[in-house]
């Protein structure tokens, strides 16, 4: 087991390094320049070359790369070109409202996928089962935008049941930052459990076909009991898996609902500074999200041992 878990946190370390060198190489590789952006049309050339040097865009490619790889992992991500803040303080309370959106609507999106699955599997030949796997079809057409614009134009501007834009922090008033989280949430959950709901359907129904099931329900066990007794752990492997290859387009989503509501999450603050050219910035949030993402499949791979007796047998032989 030990050996097992140490292998995948090898590859999530060399899945890391690439990745700071693919983004340092892509950013590094875009159109402009920095100091002309900040200095304006009218700057000389040795302005120009005076903030290259302050900003330490002057210096070989693999010292910058190097300084910034070793800053980040002591903490230090660097400081904004146009602010000089810290690129950290810039992205810690924006964190927060990411997290909030993405977590929040995984959660959702679990919580409807689970039993709409169990039912488009139980009633598959029966009008429900029709009805929802119609339903999923349709929900994984619909783009995370819409479905937010939509809720926004009826829940909160024609209804004015729920805010329609803004956030307000957790610390500051946790009943606000509940309603302020729910039309953003349901938008991205609604749309992702779409996704999870044919993944559930398809994990149930191999379980429908299973010795234990059929034996499960001659003995007098209903076919919701079987299920929830025999189908979890199946459709736990499924899930886990698709939530892991899902998190990049959770969180691309997270960025669109972002703009939608107008909440002053890593998205939106990713996009602006992409505009402002303020490569400090982007380099930081990126690198986080990338790390985000390749955690999760690390835990992702590691909780298939955990969940399936069976891997971890198969890996020990």
């Amino acid at each position: 087991m030990a050996r097992q878990v140490l292998a995948r946190l090898g590859i999530f370390a060399l899945s890391l390094a690439l990745a700071s060198v693919v983004i340092f190489v892509i950013t590094q590789a875009l159109p402009g320049d920095v100091a002309a952006v900040i200095l304006g049309h009218g700057a000389t050339a040795e302005q120009l070359a005076a903030k290259r040097a302050e900003l330490g865009t002057d210096r070989p490619f693999v010292v910058q790369y190097l300084d910034w790889v070793f800053g980040m992992a002591t903490g230090d991500f660097g400081r904004s070109w146009f602010s000089g803040l810290p690129v950290a303080t810039l992205i810690g309370p924006r964190a927060e409202v990411t997290i909030s959106l993405v977590v929040g609507g995984l959660l959702l999106a679990l919580l409807i996928a689970l039993p709409l699955g169990a039912v488009a599997a139980l009633k598959r030949r029966q009008w429900p089962g029709f009805l929802t796997s119609t339903a999923a079809q349709v929900g994984m057409a619909v783009p995370a935008f819409w479905a937010g614009i939509l809720l926004v134009f009826v829940f909160g501007v024609t209804l004015g049941w729920l805010p329609p834009n803004g956030y307000v922090p957790i610390g500051r008033d946790p009943v606000a930052w509940a309603r302020h989280l729910v039309l953003p949430v349901t938008a991205l959950g609604v749309v992702q459990a779409a996704v999870l709901v044919r993944y559930v359907r398809s994990a149930f129904l191999e379980v429908l076909g299973e010795d234990h099931y059929r034996t499960a329900r001659s003995i007098g066990w209903t076919r919701w009991r079987a299920l929830a007794r025999h189908g979890v752990r199946n459709a736990a492997l499924s899930l886990v898996t698709v939530v892991g290859l899902q998190l990049a387009a959770v969180i691309v989503g997270a960025i669109v609902i972002e703009r939608v509501f107008v909440l002053p999450g890593l998205g939106s603050l990713l996009l602006d500074m992409v505009s402002q050219h303020d490569l400090a910035v982007v380099r930081g949030i990126v690198m986080l999200l990338v790390l985000a993402v390749l955690a999760i499949n690390a835990l992702v791979d590691v909780s298939y041992v955990l969940i399936d007796p069976r891997l971890r047998a198969r890996e020990s032989s």
